[in-house]
């Protein structure tokens, strides 16, 4: 009845001893795996250092076909239904969930509480308490408050070749000159039409891209209409 993506949390990779990262994501991707997700995406153990080398992109992989072939996790529907600790938790995630949900509503909508600057706010907070918590020593990250290495062992980094931007530009410029002018200006018109009217936008995203607008152009169009969102400073 509900499908949903799970990722693991790129906010949990630490630069310092990266190696650590490929084991708190195997934890993570097991967890969405026994919650039941469809889809799962695991980050790469260098990702709070830069792209992901093709080697870290590889050991994420593997880490989803381990779980997927080797644990017998998805052997079973619910591993741990019954659980009287997680139903505890989904319990409080609920509650908590709830609570936020009508504080929202109270406020005017969701629209209403990002430009208050409420949700960057709570964002903010969290990011705050959690780096005091570390900083105190009342949250332990491996390797990095706790169990830090004397010497740090370097990991390869991807470093994206330069040749690579002035070929895209080239491959950019010559799709310009080669395309259809007239569907191409066609196309944005009816997104702009769609926007300023507020009737679905897909469809006429979709015909753009058909007829080789770029994505710049098309979030032009539409900036025309909509503007750009400013975020609220919230101290």
């Amino acid at each position: 009845m509900l499908r949903f993506h799970t990722q693991t949390a790129g906010s949990t990779l630490t630069a310092q001893q990266p190696e650590n990262n490929i084991v708190r994501t195997a934890l993570q991707a097991l967890a969405a795996v026994l919650g039941g997700t469809q889809s799962l995406h695991t980050n790469s153990f260098d990702e709070a250092l830069a792209l992901p080398t093709e080697e870290a992109v590889r050991v994420a992989l593997r880490t989803q076909q381990i779980i997927a072939y080797e644990s017998g996790v998805p052997q079973t529907i619910d591993p741990v239904a019954g659980s009287y600790y997680l139903e505890s938790l989904t319990n409080e995630i609920e509650r908590r969930a709830k609570a936020y949900l009508e504080k929202i509503d109270a406020m005017g909508g969701m629209l209403r509480a990002i430009e208050r600057g409420y949700v960057q706010q709570e964002i903010q907070n969290a990011a705050y308490e959690f780096q005091q918590a570390v900083d105190r020593l009342e949250a332990v990250v491996v390797g990095v408050n706790r169990f830090a290495a004397e010497e740090e062992h370097t990991v390869p980094i991807f470093h994206v070749n330069e040749a690579l931007e002035s070929r895209q530009v080239e491959r950019l410029r010559a799709l310009r000159a080669r395309r259809d002018q007239g569907p191409w200006e066609a196309a944005l018109r009816r997104i702009e039409d769609a926007a300023r009217s507020g009737r679905n936008l897909m469809p006429h995203i979709v015909s753009a891209v058909e007829v080789f607008a770029t994505v710049g152009e098309i979030s032009d169009t539409l900036r025309k209409v909509f503007g750009e969102y400013k975020e609220t400073v919230v101290i």
